[in-house]
């Protein structure tokens, strides 16, 4: 394909751009309060595209279409697309611009969330690592091949929801209310940390999850210990021997339902390789926690995992000598795709019938965790080759490239519902403190991940009429 302009000369637009635009960009992004877990929110969502990304889109040639969320209350979501020639590839990208709650009497940089304040190579601010800083970055990318190439190469569209934080509510009735406008060849998002701060990561998948609770309500009110304490059964000792029974005490799943199917031989690969370093702040990993004989990558990244996320008797906060008439347990199963989530509940009963746990209460909430479910594009798919052959050719460097991210996001939505290879290239990194206070990014890896994302546009619009790829 005849083109103008070079890969180096993209690269270095985008150099120019973050020395002198990308904080002051993003800082304007951060400064809207898009709380999307907040009720009043609607209207600020709203403004953070219709102020910010759209102009932005428009000024870049791309068309955009603003689409009301069909789950009442839910933010907006929008798609933008620039269709250079139908009979080329075409790349859906992914952001979103809401955040959680600002917690703003807990920050303690600069003056707050949502003003940007540097200190060294940290830039505080929330949003910044989730999600307005990794959309900036490939909107930027995106905008330097345009001005370089005087085109991209390729078709390009980019969604953006505002309703992420919120359990992406109302995103998968769209899609599928709506396939055709968000046809594409292949899905690249940005969201989510690296493997580790300086190496380039490319994530195929998510972890599905599924949220319950144990229960263990035995009576009315409490009765006191003294008079009571060895004649009636205590709700908290006998759910804490529940719990223990689903483990081994260094947190080996037991039940054999609850366990990944094997591993393909393609995932092995790419895990063998791969080491865990979430950089300064993340908490030290516990080498003997876990599935034995597993590394910490395939732990993560290969490996399901039983949490308990929250346990309540009595009033911790205000005990009193009485023996609790109930005790609760939250729990959370995080799996992998291939996992056959219809045995999860299931196994779960029988095992605890089976161990002599019939008090034992199995209550699902009416919003269920597993609003991810697992998915997972292979990692010797076509298009993750070449996506990790250009960030190579870019950076010098081979990319991690892991099989599923550990936490869980809307994946299965671009693989099942769109049915395509579904590809994150995250620019964040572990310790980011992305649902705290102190919210941060790394300005050394977002210009990185600038030069990455401009050179992986470049290659693609290079290498168009050579890409197998199906028209629009």
């Amino acid at each position: 394909m005849s083109s103008t302009g070079s890969k180096q000369g993209a690269i270095d637009r985008i150099s120019k751009y973050f020395e002198l635009e990308f904080i002051r960009e993003l800082g304007d992004r951060v400064r809207y309060r898009t709380e999307s877990q907040h009720a009043g929110s609607l209207g600020e969502l709203h403004r953070y595209l219709d102020e910010n990304i759209i102009p932005a889109f428009n000024a870049c040639g791309f068309h955009c279409t603003k689409f009301e969320n069909p789950a009442a209350g839910g933010g907006p979501i929008l798609l933008a697309g620039r269709i250079e020639n139908p009979s080329l590839p075409t790349v859906l990208g992914y952001g979103h611009g809401d955040v959680i709650f600002g917690q703003d009497e807990q920050w303690t940089k600069g003056a707050g969330p949502w003003e940007v304040q540097r200190d060294g190579d940290r830039l505080y601010g929330r949003g910044t690592a989730d999600n307005k800083a990794q959309h900036t970055i490939n909107i930027a990318a995106l905008r330097a091949v345009i001005q370089e190439r005087g085109s991209l190469g390729f078709n390009a569209k980019f969604l953006l929801e505002m309703g992420e934080e919120a359990g992406s509510r109302g995103l998968r009735e769209l899609l599928e209310k709506h396939p055709d406008h968000f046809t594409a060849d292949v899905f690249i998002g940005s969201d989510g940390p690296r493997m580790s701060p300086h190496r380039p990561t490319v994530t195929l998948g998510s972890r599905g999850s599924l949220n319950f609770d144990l229960r263990v309500e035995l009576r009315e009110g409490g009765h006191h210990s003294g008079n009571w304490g060895g004649l009636i059964a205590d709700p908290a000792i006998i759910l804490s021997h529940a719990i223990a029974s689903l483990t081994s005490v260094s947190g080996q799943i037991k039940l054999a339902d609850w366990l990944p199917p094997p591993t393909p031989d393609s995932v092995k690969t790419v895990l063998q390789n791969l080491e865990i370093e979430a950089g300064p702040g993340a908490p030290q990993i516990d080498p003997g926690w876990g599935e034995p004989g597993l590394s910490p990558a395939a732990k993560v990244y290969s490996w399901n995992s039983f949490a308990v996320l929250a346990m309540q008797s009595g009033n911790p906060d205000n005990p009193v000598n009485a023996i609790a008439p109930r005790a609760d347990a939250h729990c959370q199963l995080r799996y992998f795709a291939g996992t056959d989530t219809s045995k999860i509940l299931t196994s779960l009963r029988e095992h605890l019938d089976a161990h002599g746990f019939g008090a034992v209460d199995i209550v699902t909430p009416e919003t269920n965790g597993s609003a991810f479910p697992a998915s997972r594009t292979e990692p010797d798919h076509p298009w993750v080759q070449y996506i990790a052959s250009s960030i190579l050719d870019t950076l010098g460097s081979p990319p991690a490239v892991i099989p599923s991210m550990g936490g869980s996001i809307c994946n299965e939505l671009f693989t099942d519902v769109l049915g395509l290879p579904a590809i994150w290239i995250p620019h964040s990194y572990p310790a980011c403190s992305q649902h705290a206070p102190d919210e941060h990014i790394l300005l050394s890896l977002s210009e990185s991940a600038l030069s990455l994302m401009t050179g992986l546009y470049w290659d693609i619009g290079s290498d168009s009429v050579d890409i197998p790829h199906k028209c629009l």
